[in-house]
């Protein structure tokens, strides 16, 4: 029988959930599950005496109450005893006591932010082998492919000693081969692969509900789905999987296969080139949206008049100029997409990774296709759709890890229900902030990233520059090659060599340019030439819209105790502030004009009013998404064919 989901409250119930969830989030301390971590470093000992073959034998038996949901905290301090070991014998790493913390912390339902190199994918196999011995499957959500294939391989032995199998679903994989993942006791997968894979099995459900409301399956249609339910899931990166990209909903979708729509985008730019930015419309930059001027409204009827199709009617007519003038102005070639084998890929904006498999809505990505004069593929027709809210509230047992998660904490609790757990490092953090330098223009502030880079590669430093887009890197690579500086370079179009230049990124003078993706779920790992010269050197060359992913980029540096720095560039000009506070930048430019780079205290203030107003407006569509799905399950639910 599927969970009862309760709604997300709102109102006068928002206000008294979130002043009970500042309770509850102080209930799961730190002491609590440092005191657990070290009464399990007492029982080492113990099980270090022990043979294979006993160890083995043990686990069975320390199995039998999680089996049997009986489980207690004395069983559990047991299990998590054991597994240490197995690690230990398998892996020759021995968990630290902020890395046993985590794993019962996520045992219990939190979310857990530890920094980023505190060994988060192997703290994850305690959780998932408990979780896992209760046999109902245990899904660990990684952010993508490559992860979810290395931990499922690299993790194998240990699984098999605990008594478990393991699988991993991939993007290309078949039914067959997904089924045979999903009926392993763990399975690691992205978000969107699992989310997708449970929108396919809700399309096999039959038509006909029994009297209750729920679906009736035959034997055949059941064996046509590919998930045996939603039990039990770990969340690597979660604030990226529960926050970053809930901002739109995951949707299974058709060909429509209306011809005449297709040539109504392309009709569409031809009216929109005729169109006067101020004059005949307006941009609305913080809601990525345009908006027509009367002018703007009588140009787009006289442009139509004659045109048959969606043309005949004044509002649709207008809409796809809309839709057209959007793409031009707010979705842009090399940032939110790239051209790859003449066909439009998105570019996920949190982690600069390419996805294929998306399409944009409401004849957004028509328009795109339009204006880089590319094949228009048909317009898609809605099969299924579900939020990752609603998606990830679907499990019975949900927790998940992070870096960055405190900014979050109180989204996590109000959509998920989640307390955060913050653990400390398990070394003292000795990374330096060289603080925030910000100029005026975009063209000064690439001169002083570059300058900055080449004074750190001459020091043997090994550095590591992130930026916000795929644009952003080639600019930056070229800015390279033009002063003799060798680098590499990892974005959106080069996530084939991810792992080679991950790999490399550590070694002393190396320069490493990267997107937001920047090996994320990986280590870079220093040399000694690059330990000695000071450690990585992470420079920031532009601001994002969330002040996690920036504190994550930070974390880049001085993982394990190592020695690193991080520095922070940003323009007026750039995106983030054009954005959110574009009168409050050019004042300040105003106001700075004497001055070669933006006071400090200045440039703190544009910041966080930029990242607050754009966290504000992120956190109002990822609302928006929930609510419309809760309503939408409604209207379901009173047709007879809830999910």
């Amino acid at each position: 029988m599927p969970k009862a989901i309760e709604k997300i409250p709102r109102g006068l119930d928002a206000a008294w959930h979130s002043a009970m969830g500042r309770l509850r989030r102080t209930l799961p301390n730190r002491r609590m599950y440092m005191d657990y971590a070290r009464k399990i470093g007492e029982l080492e000992g113990k099980f270090q005496a022990i043979s294979d073959a006993r160890l083995k034998r043990r686990l069975v038996r320390l199995a039998i109450p999680f089996h049997l949901g009986r489980d207690s905290r004395k069983d559990r301090l047991l299990a998590a005893a054991a597994i240490r070991e197995v690690i230990r014998r398998e892996t020759g790493m021995r968990l630290f006591r902020v890395q046993i913390a985590g794993g019962l912390a996520l045992y219990d339902g939190l979310l857990v932010e530890m920094a980023t190199g505190e060994g988060k994918s192997i703290t994850a196999t305690v959780p998932a082998i408990m979780h896992a011995w209760r046999r109902r499957g245990c899904h660990v959500i990684t952010v993508n492919d490559y992860l979810a294939r290395r931990d499922a391989e690299e993790f194998e032995k240990i699984y098999a000693i605990a008594g478990l199998s393991v699988g991993y679903v991939q993007q290309e994989m078949s039914s067959d081969d997904r089924r045979a993942a999903y009926a392993m006791d763990i399975t690691y997968a992205t978000n969107k692969e699992v989310c997708a894979d449970y929108l396919r099995d809700q399309l096999q459900r039959p038509k006909s509900t029994s009297g209750l409301g729920w679906p009736l399956f035959s034997p055949s249609q059941k064996s046509n789905c590919v998930q045996r339910g939603l039990y039990a899931a770990i969340v690597d990166e979660a604030d990226s999987v529960l926050i970053d990209e809930a901002v739109t909903p995951l949707i299974i979708s058709g060909d429509a296969g209306n011809s005449e729509q297709t040539q109504a985008y392309e009709q569409a730019i031809d009216v929109a080139r005729n169109l006067t930015l101020g004059r005949d419309y307006r941009l609305q930059p913080r809601f990525r949206s345009v908006e027509l001027t009367e002018s703007g409204r009588d140009a787009v009827m006289a442009s139509s008049s004659g045109r048959n199709g969606l043309w005949r009617s004044r509002r649709r007519g207008e809409e796809l100029v809309c839709q057209t003038l959007t793409a031009r102005h707010f979705y842009l070639r090399d940032k939110q997409y790239v051209i790859q084998d003449d066909k439009v890929v998105i570019v996920d904006e949190s982690t600069g990774r390419l996805m294929p498999d998306r399409h944009w809505r409401d004849g957004l990505h028509q328009a795109v296709e339009a204006g880089e004069s590319l094949e228009i593929q048909p317009m898609k027709e809605t099969l299924a759709q579900i939020s990752f809210q609603r998606f990830f509230r679907l499990y019975q047992r949900l927790s998940g890890m992070s870096g960055t998660l405190a900014e979050a904490r109180g989204e996590l609790w109000h959509v998920y229900r989640r307390g955060m757990l913050r653990l400390p490092t398990n070394r003292p953090c000795i990374r330096r902030h060289n603080g925030i330098r910000m100029f005026h223009s975009q063209s000064k502030k690439w001169d002083a990233i570059v300058e900055e880079i080449r004074f750190a590669h001459e020091a043997g430093r090994a550095v590591l520059a992130g930026t916000v887009s795929v644009h952003a890197s080639e600019e930056l690579s070229r800015r390279l090659t033009e002063l003799g500086l060798p680098h590499r370079v990892l974005n959106a179009r080069r996530v084939a060599e991810e792992a080679q230049i991950i790999a490399e990124a550590g070694k002393g003078g190396t320069i490493t340019v990267a997107t937001n993706m920047a090996g994320r779920g990986t280590d870079i790992r220093l040399d000694s030439s690059a330990w000695q010269a000071g450690g990585l050197y992470v420079i920031a060359t532009e601001l994002h819209e969330s002040g996690r992913v920036d504190r994550q980029l930070a974390g880049r540096a001085g993982r394990q105790g190592d020695p690193g720095d991080n520095i922070v560039f940003a323009a007026l000009e750039d995106q983030v502030f054009a954005t959110h506070i574009a009168s409050l930048a050019k004042l300040a430019k105003r106001v700075a004009s004497n001055h070669r780079e933006i006071p400090h205290w200045m440039a703190q203030i544009l910041i966080r009013r930029a990242q607050r107003r754009s966290q504000s407006l992120a956190a109002a569509q990822r609302m928006s998404v929930a609510y419309m799905d809760e309503q939408l399950d409604e209207s379901l639910a009173f047709a007879g064919n809830a999910t």
